[in-house]
């Protein structure tokens, strides 16, 4: 992915999202941008117009922490985007070769080493699965497998939740919120191509998604970034019906670039009992649709 472009793009569409009156700035007469000017922008940093006009063009080659720091304060950058501008510079003048992710074979060939299967194996009460920038899912647990059995039963979706969102019709039964599942997946993937803006696959996926899905076309030109660590989620299953999940994750670090991620339900509550009966059928290897009555 082309680096200039890329720091063009974000800066220039996220200047296009602060309102002069989110800035603090008289909204003025005949503006023919939607968000701020270059020049006010330049002002909120303290950065000359010219300088800033070379930054927006995409040279962020040499620009200190300082100068950063100024432009995403200026831009109101929250701290997905403040990272992603930081992982864009480095790019830009070569410091990220020591931060990237190291190599790894490809995901349809990579196995987690024997203690992270048992680790995975010993969570019970939820899915777990190990994951990476990608969206690859590389390893799970016994329940996880059970949870995604749509992401599993179809070879094309190669066990990735950005073509299971995109191009399987099932994610939009497995998902409530599918449109808010759909922005979260574009951000991690943008997020992941500004973190290693080398990787060949992650550049083979945007472009099959691209090519196959206006919905994911749409998005990737948003250029909004996202942190996937805490928070809920709704799923409904085939074979248990609806589950509202917590989910936590947390970065290997024996694997950098990998993650685990952890859902659980609230104790007591409906999910919890939906995960447990999940547990049983997974166990009996039984995960078909449930039955519901006809009308």
């Amino acid at each position: 992915m082309d680096n200039h472009e890329e720091v063009r793009e974000f800066l220039t569409s996220r200047r296009a999202k602060i309102t002069p009156d989110r800035a603090g700035l008289p909204a003025g007469s005949r503006r023919r941008v939607p968000g701020l000017r270059r020049s006010e922008v330049a002002a909120l940093a303290d950065l000359s117009v010219e300088y800033y006009a070379k930054l927006e063009r995409g040279s962020l080659a040499g620009a200190s922490p300082a100068v950063l720091e100024a432009v995403a304060r200026a831009l109101q950058l929250d701290d997905a985007e403040r990272a992603h501008l930081r992982h864009l510079a480095q790019a830009a003048d070569g410091s990220d070769a020591l931060t990237r992710p190291r190599r790894r074979p490809p995901a349809r060939q990579w196995t987690p080493h024997r203690s992270l299967q048992w680790t995975l194996d010993a969570i019970t009460a939820g899915p777990a699965v190990v994951g990476n920038g990608r969206l690859d899912v590389l390893a799970a647990n016994p329940l996880a497998r059970a949870f995604y059995t749509d992401l599993f039963a179809n070879a094309g979706n190669q066990r990735n939740l950005a073509r299971f969102n995109f191009l399987d019709p099932a994610s939009r039964r497995f998902y409530p919120d599918w449109e808010r599942f759909a922005d979260m997946a574009v951000a991690i993937l943008r997020r992941e191509a500004g973190r290693d803006p080398h990787d060949k696959d992650l550049h083979d996926l945007v472009g099959e998604l691209s090519t196959r899905s206006k919905e994911f076309r749409t998005r990737w030109g948003a250029h909004d970034v996202r942190i996937h660590g805490t928070g809920t989620k709704r799923f409904h299953h085939p074979a248990v019906g609806d589950l509202t999940l917590a989910y936590e994750s947390l970065d290997l670090t024996a694997e950098p670039g990998l993650h685990l991620t952890v859902y659980t339900a609230e104790p007591g509550s409906p999910s919890e009992e939906g995960l447990r009966l999940l547990a049983s059928l997974a166990a009996t290897e039984d995960v078909s649709p449930a039955q519901h009555p006809t009308a």
